[in-house]
């Protein structure tokens, strides 16, 4: 009567030390499969080299950064810079066009890697963003039409209209000379409100005006001043890029000390544009 009860003891142990066995080896399985999936979605170098592009962000309306030529082809500094940048990495760039107060969202949800749209370098935008380094100077100019001879000087422009991206650093400074900031997409649209005189003002940045004054010499505009700090525009990264941000300095400095920076750099500024 008592064999019974012990073979089903015996049987029971056998059964409990296989499932113990079993549970011990599959969190480990788990966490291992986690940890890779984490490491491979935190690795966008490795995630671009495996998809062969890098998607990048920019507005296409900003001449003489990023814009449509003639042909409606995307072209300008920004995009050629994007470009030999890729394909120093062996990958190609895509590029994903939207407008400027969209952008920052558009590197948020992933809808691209970085943007190259002549962000400037600043310190509210390091706390969320990383950058590479930078690769262009520029200054801000205040620019009016013609006739306007009031305005000389940034102090003029409280309580006129300063046609601005809404979210742009020329927007900040519009408003904090007391400046009703009327929102554009870009900096032609800019011009043409000034130009129609729905616009008194525009800050912007002076190689944008110096291009748009080579192609078109007879416009009623100019410039009234400049401000004081050049500023420094960089590659937008979300953060946690590292991996591919190391890269892309590796090539923006490659480029430098090759001389196909100064090359791009002339064919669009007639000048070097990185100091």
């Amino acid at each position: 009567m008592r064999k019974f009860p012990l073979l089903a003891l015996l049987i029971g142990l056998i059964l409990m030390i296989s499932a113990c066995g079993t549970n011990k080896a599959n969190p480990e399985t788990e966490v291992s499969k986690g940890d890779k999936q984490e490491a491979e979605s935190t690795d966008l170098l490795a995630k671009v080299k495996d998809e062969g592009k890098l998607l990048v962000g920019t507005e296409g309306t900003y001449p003489p950064f990023t814009f449509h030529d003639d042909k409606g082809e995307l072209t300008g500094f920004d995009v050629e810079i994007a470009k030999e940048v890729a394909k120093r990495l062996g990958i190609e760039a895509q590029f994903m066009e939207t407008q400027w107060d969209a952008i920052f969202a558009g590197l948020d949800s992933k809808r691209f890697d970085m943007i190259a749209n002549q962000v400037g370098i600043r310190a509210d935008r390091q706390e969320k963003y990383d950058f590479s380094d930078p690769y262009i100077t520029s200054a801000g100019v205040l620019i009016k039409h013609v006739d306007n001879e009031a305005v000389t000087s940034f102090e003029d422009i409280e309580g006129l209209k300063a046609a601005q991206s809404m979210t742009s650093n020329y927007a900040d400074i519009a408003k904090s000379h007391g400046a009703e900031i009327v929102g554009v997409e870009g900096f032609n649209q800019a011009i043409e409100l000034i130009n129609s005189k729905r616009a008194d003002v525009t800050i912007n940045d002076n190689l944008s005006f110096l291009d748009f004054k080579k192609h078109k010499p007879d416009a009623p505009v100019e410039i009234a001043a400049t401000l004081d700090d050049a500023s420094q525009s960089g590659l937008m990264f979300r953060k946690g890029s590292e991996t591919l941000i190391d890269e892309v300095n590796k090539t923006l400095k490659e480029m430098i000390e090759d001389g196909t920076y100064l090359e791009i750099s002339e064919k669009w500024f007639g000048e070097d544009v990185l100091k």
